[in-house]
């Protein structure tokens, strides 16, 4: 555990750009409320020998190389995700570099395909390394709708809005 003073803490906002694994300018969400960090992984697999294979990233995703990542040394975790559900997670050491530090923190393997950011830093990776100030972003996030806008279409006609926005197959 570092003993460095606060105010000596290098500064980083809610979104940073980042690498993990010599793949560059991932765009990461800072989460102080979430404890692990998270990673998108897909085909993960557990050989006959008890050795962990992955990829990082998906095949959708810009940051996919394909490239399988394997090794012996993991662990679990049982996580609630941003979703709500349960899941047990393999847990991986893995070298991460934010705002020119570059050091080894523990990421889980989890789908995130759905999530706007494919890389989620947690608390305990930035804890004693980082002052997060959440005012301040380095990954621009597309513009969202306004209310007022969604206001005026709703206006125009009532029965589309709510075709396009909320009668839809899955249930809130």
């Amino acid at each position: 555990m570092k003993t460095q003073e606060t105010s000596q803490l290098p500064i980083i906002g809610a979104t940073e750009f980042i690498e993990v694994a010599d793949i560059v300018d991932i765009p990461a969400k800072i989460d102080t409320g979430a404890d692990t960090s998270a990673i998108w992984a897909s085909d993960i697999d557990m050989d006959k020998d008890g050795n962990l294979s992955f990829a990082l990233f998906g095949k959708k995703s810009p940051f996919y190389t394909g490239e399988r990542m394997t090794t012996r040394e993991y662990r679990i975790k049982h996580i609630r995700s941003s979703y709500g559900d349960k899941q047990i997670r393999y847990r991986i050491k893995l070298p991460v570099t934010i705002s020119g530090k570059t050091f080894e923190t523990t990421f889980t393997l989890a789908n995130r395909s759905r999530n706007h950011f494919p890389v989620l830093i947690g608390r305990h990776t930035i804890e004693n390394e980082f002052l997060v100030d959440v005012s301040k972003s380095s990954v621009p996030r597309a513009k969202l709708t306004t209310s007022a806008s969604l206001t005026a279409d709703l206006l125009e006609n009532p029965y589309n809005f709510h075709k396009q926005h909320f009668d839809k197959k899955e249930k809130i």
